[in-house]
């Protein structure tokens, strides 16, 4: 199976750099077998069934966006320079790796100062990623942290915009408690309160999952040949009750449906064996046309990057043919794109 499979043409303007508001104002593409309907979000309580279990990734995004200075004593006298670093997870020997940029300035042992109370030093430097250890541990890092970082915005936003103090509040979800990830899970971001409890009152049930999503979900695919693409790897955990309420909504006839491809690959992860069970660890699936799913009934998520191994994973659930319907659809009908853009609720042909 080819890269050029999963491409389309995408206009630059249905690009979104911001959300609507409110949240569950979004447009949502209903593509309910070989159907396809306009809707907005708030419209789920329509498409959903009493019995339904929407499965939710509570990861919090970190403001991992670091900006600081380097300093340095040269033969003109002291100098500093500009270091941007993002966070991407920690080690377990308590260093983080980064992307820095520029790295060729920065050399091991070199301290650099994000602010009057968090300061990072480079410990090495190996496949094009740094190491960095921090002068803060624990709770006194997270409010340094939080306190100097920015919001890790995808780079198709960051091209465009720099984050601000909205992002704060618009790049997290409503349900957001276990801090890891650098990026949101971004069809997540489409819900509110209210439609929250409108979803309960209707019978609609919820199992949260974590998935801490990280940056190498924006890594392009550079093979042709889809097969030789090495995924990138995330830490994630179903719990014992996370996959008995899911077993037992399969066994009552209720759909599964995750909100996310990264709440899909998490749970098709715990299920690969063929009925989900509690699962902790790294993830690296693959999902490509032709995989078995094994938990998920449908799928609620955004509209993906061309090329992407999200358009693979949403071709494997809902046909190459179309996917391709779906996204001509939206490109056609002006739907907002990627992470601030509309949603998609995808349900395959029984």
């Amino acid at each position: 199976m080819k890269l050029s499979d999963f491409d389309f043409d995408l206009p630059e303007e249905l690009i979104a750099v911001r959300p609507a508001q409110p949240r569950s104002a979004a447009r949502l593409l209903v593509a309910d077998g070989a159907k396809t309907h306009d809707a907005q979000v708030l419209d789920l309580t329509q498409w959903l069934r009493p019995g339904d279990r929407l499965v939710l990734n509570d990861t919090r995004v970190i403001p991992a966006r670091l900006t600081g200075l380097r300093h340095r004593d040269s033969g003109q006298g002291p100098v500093a320079a500009k270091i941007e670093a993002t966070l991407l997870e920690p080690a377990a020997d308590g260093t983080w790796s980064a992307l820095v940029k520029p790295l060729r300035k920065l050399k091991p042992g070199e301290v650099v100062i994000f602010s009057n109370d968090l300061t990072a030093t480079l410990e090495r430097i190996s496949d094009g990623q740094a190491h960095l250890r921090f002068n803060l541990t624990g709770d006194d890092f997270d409010a340094a942290l939080n306190a100097a970082g920015a919001m890790p915005l995808p780079p198709y936003i960051a091209a465009k915009r720099p984050a601000d103090a909205r992002d704060r509040d618009d790049y997290q979800t409503v349900w957001a408690r276990h801090s890891g990830a650098v990026a949101a899970p971004t069809a997540s971001l489409h819900f509110d309160a209210p439609l929250l409890d409108a979803l309960t009152q209707m019978g609609v049930t919820i199992s949260y999952v974590t998935l801490h999503v990280g940056a190498g979900t924006f890594l392009p695919v550079k093979v042709d040949d889809i097969a030789n693409h090495k995924m990138h790897s995330e830490w994630g955990q179903v719990s014992e009750t996370a996959a008995q309420e899911i077993a037992d909504t399969k066994a009552a006839g209720g759909r599964i449906i995750p909100v996310g491809t990264t709440a899909l690959r998490l749970i098709e992860t715990a299920g690969k064996a063929g009925e989900i069970t509690a699962w902790e660890g790294d993830t690296d699936i693959f999902i490509t046309p032709g995989f078995t799913f094994n938990v998920t009934d449908a799928l609620m998520t955004n509209f993906h990057l061309p090329r992407s191994t999200l358009m693979m994973l949403v071709a494997a659930l809902m046909g190459q043919d179309r996917l391709r319907e779906i996204y001509a659809h939206a490109v056609e009908s002006n739907y907002r794109f990627f992470s601030y853009g509309d949603a998609s609720l995808l349900i395959p042909a029984a």
